[in-house]
C-alpha cells in the first residue's frame, strides 16, 4: 500500500502512526503541500488534499476513513467489531474534524506556525482569538469526558484517540492553552508515548524567528 502525504501534517502523521501501531507497512509518497499539486497527484486525488491511500486498484482519501480501512485489516481495539463502539469512535472522529481540528487547533497552528514557515505575514489576531475560544470550549468537553474513562471510547485505545491526539503534537508551536485541562494532558501523555508516533515522526522545522 502507498500513502501519498505530507509528513508534517497531523492527518498524514496520524495515518502513518495507526499503520505502524498495527504493523501494516505503508510506502510513503511525498506530496509537498507548500507547492501546487502535480498533475500526477491530482489524477489520484482531484481535491489535491492529503493523505490519499492507494491499495492496488482501490483509492481512498480522508485520513479518518483511511484509518478505519487500515484498522479493518487487523483485529485490534482500534476498530472493534462492535456497532456501538464503532459509532462512538466515528462520533469522536467527526468531532475532531468539525470542531477540535477545524475550529480550535488548526487556526492556532496556521497563524502561529505555518504563517511563519511560509512567510505569510503576522498572525490574524481575530482568528487567533476565535480559535482560542473554540479550543477552550472543546478542550473543556474533552477534559470532562476523560474524567469518566481512560480513553475517548472506554478504557481501550481506539482510532478516536489517534484522531484527537494528532493535532496536539503541535501544541507548543500553536501555543494551545492546555494549562487548565489536566486530564487532556494526562491522556495525551499516554497516547503520545506509543512507539508508533516516534517511529513515524516527521522532521520538525524550526519556526522562523
Amino acid at each position: 500500500m502507498k500513502l501519498y502525504g505530507f509528513p508534517l501534517s497531523p492527518n498524514t502523521w496520524k495515518v502513518r502512526a495507526v499503520a505502524a501501531h498495527l504493523g501494516i507497512p505503508l510506502e510513503l509518497e511525498f506530496v509537498d503541500l507548500t507547492k501546487p499539486r502535480t498533475a500526477g497527484y491530482l489524477a489520484i486525488n482531484p481535491s489535491g488534499r492529503t493523505p490519499t491511500l492507494v491499495d492496488g486498484d482501490f483509492t481512498l482519501s480522508e485520513s479518518n476513513a483511511i484509518a478505519q480501512y487500515l484498522a479493518s485489516q487487523k483485529p485490534s481495539s482500534l476498530w472493534p467489531n462492535d456497532a456501538k463502539a464503532r459509532a462512538q469512535i466515528t462520533h469522536w472522529q467527526c468531532w475532531q474534524l468539525a470542531h477540535w481540528g477545524a475550529e480550535a487547533c488548526q487556526p492556532l497552528v496556521f497563524n502561529r506556525l505555518v504563517k511563519k514557515l511560509l512567510n505569510l505575514g503576522p498572525p490574524d489576531e481575530a482568528a487567533v482569538a476565535k480559535g482560542t475560544q473554540a479550543f477552550n470550549k472543546e478542550a473543556g468537553i474533552l477534559d470532562a469526558h476523560l474524567a469518566k474513562q481512560k480513553y475517548l471510547v472506554g478504557n481501550d485505545l481506539t482510532l478516536a484517540d489517534f484522531a484527537a491526539a494528532a493535532p496536539l503534537f503541535y501544541a507548543k508551536e500553536g501555543e494551545f492553552p492546555l494549562g487548565p485541562y489536566g486530564r487532556v494532558q494526562e491522556w495525551f501523555g499516554r497516547v503520545s508515548a506509543l512507539p508508533c508516533w516516534r517511529e513515524t515522526a516527521p522532521q520538525r522545522p524550526a519556526a522562523a524567528a
